[in-house]
């Protein structure tokens, strides 16, 4: 999908969740190799002191609006199609329909057994989904070693789809580094959908989700480890997007470069 809204630089896929999914599926059958973000304040946030992580952004295949500042910014720019494609519904819905499709799932990251819980899961609910395997990484940048035991245990999975649930911006980086010597079609970042689907850590209401206060619901929820993030990221995202839409109003759309 070339056209993308920008948002303080980042662009962001004008999708909603079926066409979020028809665009996997085709990627899937013509074997055309990407990886996928999903992106939220935080992750534009992140990406205007990281133009590195920036160029990772807008280099992916979708980079999907996972919040509503996403979708309000892509309606104010005349994509009134445009809804939220939430980490965890992206993931259940394609897992929903594997059924039929046959794609092989392989999930990387989440503190140690979470995985292995999400699949359990995942099969429960689904129960014709193939789970070509899990992984679950260490708390810092793979070894050499641990590369070479990654690539052939995903070479003997032969997954379609990889599941990355880590921390943004880690699990984009991730995902840029390790496709081009990964034998799978998509790698998809899903974040907290790891914990959220798992059970770990309870889903905000869809009304919270709606109102665009689901960041406050999983502060209270996580405080010490959230607070700073949302407390510093919001009112600085809300002060550069004021600028953007006050002044920038003619800023290029397409800006996957």
């Amino acid at each position: 999908m070339d056209e993308r809204v920008n948002v303080l630089g980042v662009g962001i896929s004008p999708l909603n969740l079926p066409l979020a999914v028809a665009a996997i599926r085709k990627a899937i059958e013509t074997r055309v190799k990407g990886y996928i973000c999903v992106t939220g304040v935080h992750g534009v946030s992140e990406a205007q002191e990281n133009p590195e992580f920036r160029a990772i952004l807008n280099d992916a295949f979708l980079n999907t609006p996972d919040g509503m500042p996403m979708v309000w910014m892509g309606r104010l720019k005349g994509h009134r199609e445009m809804s939220r494609v939430y980490g965890p519904d992206l993931l259940l819905e394609i897992c929903r329909i594997s059924g039929q499709t046959k794609w092989r799932h392989f999930f990387y990251g989440g503190a140690p057994g979470v995985a292995d819980q999400l699949a359990a899961s995942l099969v429960q609910r689904y129960p014709e989904l193939t789970v070509a395997g899990t992984y679950t990484p260490p708390f810092r940048p793979l070894t050499e070693e641990e590369k070479e035991d990654l690539r052939v245990r995903v070479a003997n999975a032969k997954p379609d789809i990889i599941w990355v649930g880590l921390s943004t911006p880690k699990q984009e980086a991730f995902m840029a580094e390790a496709l081009p010597w990964l034998d799978t079609t998509l790698m998809v970042g899903v974040g907290a959908a790891f914990d959220l689907l798992s059970g770990r850590v309870r889903q905000a209401p869809r009304w919270i989700q709606r109102s665009g206060f689901e960041w406050l619901y999983r502060t209270l929820q996580e405080p010490r480890r959230l607070w700073k993030r949302y407390f510093k990221n919001n009112p600085l995202f809300v002060g550069r997007l004021f600028l953007q839409v006050t002044r920038l109003r003619g800023y290029p759309l397409d800006v996957r470069k």
